[in-house]
């Protein structure tokens, strides 16, 4: 199944959870803290100004991204993965 998101949404594959602390201690699944980047699988055509005009969005797919760490509340399983729908405005940064 294929997503397209709408306007300036972006939807995104988050990293891998750490399973192991810096230190070497082993986490099990529920101490585990949701990552906070990922890589972008979809862009939607850009955000919309007043003036009508479309600006079309700063990241593109295949870029890691860092986004909040309470963003992106709206998840979705498609073929059994989970994806993550942000808007372009709860990314924070491109890692490259």
């Amino acid at each position: 199944m294929k997503i397209r998101p709408l306007h300036d949404r972006v939807v995104v594959r988050r990293k891998e959870e750490e399973a192991t602390t810096a230190s070497g201690i082993v986490l099990p699944g529920s101490a585990k803290e949701k990552p906070n980047q990922g890589e972008v699988i979809a862009i939607g055509s850009g955000r919309v100004l007043d003036s009508g005009d479309v600006r079309p969005l700063d990241v593109k797919v295949g870029d890691v991204v860092v986004f909040g760490k309470y963003a992106g509340s709206d998840t979705i399983e498609v073929d059994g993965e989970e994806l993550v729908i942000l808007s372009e405005s709860d990314i924070k940064a491109i890692v490259e």
